[in-house]
């Protein structure tokens, strides 16, 4: 087929495209995914990651820099390997996602979940446009009959999805689904399954599917992808592959989903404000409370001008309720005599001081508040309060009961490669040596993720009774390179809670924590700070 002229290039956008965020399966940053989108000169990206939205924020960021429509939502397995890929329409759609991963996180051990055609509430996804992705072992009448069943859930919010990718099968497969969508009235859509930002990741992707099947990649046989087809690619060769109908209703939906994190609006929870008092009075209150038991002898004036000028400038930036949260929980650990002492930054404020969350008197020291919040900076304030660690389990459970599960969870962290766990993971896969593996990942300090000179790698792999010139492991250094960095899994961080006004897990997902009766969100401290969500840092003190 000739190829088309570029003033013919077709308009597209990609409605399924997984990030590095879906562990061991995406080979490619959100941030590099949508910068390739944007070059490409696509209407719309899609980020639909596996059961999670833990990479939206870093893609959102990337989007609003290059103005290129991002559109949100998740990808999700059935038991028997179909797909659905739900893309937020709105405000409301974004919370009903939110809430059905939730829901499907927290019925699963950590790391999995559960979506099941008997068992899932298909209802939360309303506001969402969704994409049915069959299984290609299916048979036509059992595909009909998906067909079926997803159009009495959704109506004409299902699109049924034609991905091609160049396999033996593509064309059989594509007279299947368009017999379907004729049969039972879903309408088809192209789009990409894409895994990777470029072709040139594949050998990455092929290294992280090793990985998360514990084989080297020598083993993995029809595990891996058969060809490099799942990257973004261009349009041209999109109006090569798909008929232009197809493409075109990839704009349709890209039109319906509107949504865009900007929209979120964060309100802090209101519980620690005194009936029939606004948060502002509340404070000054709990202040002045506090320091006619600092200064018994009465405050000095600069003092008092020190607490009105940080009174003023909380309540400018509306952080009010942010300390009077910070207050109540030191409150209720004095209460049970946990010992708690808030420290950093935060010692710069005479009004913590005073509140009883740190103990350093500012005016004795001179400290600028400044430090500590700003309005120039625009920086949430952040209050550091360690809790005895034998009982800060007690404290914690008190803020799960003050607040509810669906209020308040702790932030993730992102544990991401680093130069040890990339050189193993990644020499493994490649079925390295493992003597050769321990001894370099052991002396891993020479790795900084750049190239090395030639000189020093020589140097090392004649150290090591190697060739100088031994391919395969100067390919394991450099897809050790392209992995630095890539998140490996979610984690625990050591104590930030996110609180809210309204149900948490309308704003992010929430779900279960490798400890017993603990709960993350999907987005780590960087995320938070991105979106202006707060956090109150419940940390232990082991002295």
């Amino acid at each position: 087929m000739a190829c088309l002229p570029e003033m013919t290039l077709p308009a597209y956008a990609e409605l399924h495209c997984l990030s590095n965020f879906s562990f061991q399966r995406g080979a490619s940053h959100p941030e590099e995914l949508v910068a390739r989108a944007h070059a490409l000169g696509y209407a719309a990206l899609a980020l639909t990651d596996e059961c999670s939205v833990a990479g939206v924020v870093r893609g959102h960021t990337e989007a609003k820099k290059l103005g290129l429509k991002l559109l949100l939502g998740a990808e999700f397995v059935l038991e028997d390997g179909c797909k659905l890929i739900a893309l937020a329409h709105d405000l409301a759609g974004w919370g009903n996602l939110c809430e059905f991963i939730t829901a499907a996180r927290c019925s699963a051990v950590k790391g999995t979940y559960a979506v099941s055609r008997q068992r899932s509430d298909f209802s939360l996804l309303a506001h969402c446009e969704i994409l049915l992705i069959p299984h290609l072992a299916i048979n036509f009448e059992a595909l009909c009959a998906y067909c079926t069943w997803a159009r009495g859930l959704f109506d004409s919010r299902l699109w049924l999805v034609l991905e091609v990718q160049h396999g033996l099968g593509d064309d059989l497969w594509r007279h299947a689904l368009a017999r379907a969508s004729l049969l039972t009235g879903v309408p088809l859509v192209a789009a990409g399954n894409v895994h990777m930002h470029v072709r040139s990741r594949k050998p990455l992707q092929d290294v992280i599917t090793a990985v998360r099947l514990g084989v080297p990649v020598s083993e993995c046989g029809f595990a891996l992808q058969p060809n490099a087809e799942r990257h973004l690619r261009s349009r041209q060769r999109l109006g090569n592959i798909y008929p232009p109908e197809l493409l075109a209703a990839t704009l349709t939906v890209a039109a319906r989903c509107s949504f865009s994190l900007d929209e979120l609006r964060y309100q802090y929870p209101m519980e620690t404000v005194l009936p029939g008092l606004t948060p502002a009075q509340t404070l000054r209150q709990f202040t002045y409370e506090g320091a006619s038991r600092r200064y018994p002898q009465g405050m000095t004036a600069s003092v008092q001008q020190q607490i009105e000028h940080e009174l003023a400038l909380i309540a400018e930036l509306k952080y009010e309720v942010y300390f009077l949260t910070v207050h109540d929980i030191v409150a209720f650990a004095r209460s049970r005599h946990i010992l708690c002492q808030g420290r950093g930054s935060a010692a710069n404020s005479a009004v913590c001081y005073c509140l009883g969350v740190t103990e350093v008197d500012p005016s004795r020291m001179a400290m600028l508040f400044e430090r500590f919040i700003s309005r120039e900076r625009n920086e949430p304030p952040d209050i550091d309060v360690d809790f005895e660690h034998q009982r800060r389990e007690e404290v914690i459970q008190y803020i799960y009961a003050k607040y509810g599960r669906d209020r308040a969870a702790i932030a993730a962290t992102v544990v991401s490669y680093r130069p040890r766990s990339a050189i193993r993971d990644v020499g493994r896969a490649l079925g390295i040596d493992e003597a050769l593996i321990d001894a370099f990942a052991k002396d891993h300090h020479w790795f900084d993720g750049k190239a090395l000179q030639d000189g020093q790698l020589a140097q090392r792999l004649q150290d090591a009774g190697r060739a100088p010139d031994d391919v395969s492991i100067r390919q394991w250094l450099a897809l050790t390179t392209q992995l630095l960095g890539a998140p490996r899994h979610l984690s625990q961080h050591v104590g930030g809670f996110v609180l809210t006004q309204g149900k948490l897990t309308r704003l992010v997902p929430v779900e279960n924590a490798a400890m017993p009766d603990r709960s993350i969100i999907q987005w780590d401290k960087d995320d938070l700070d991105a979106m202006g969500l707060l956090k109150v840092d419940v940390l232990a003190l082991g002295m």
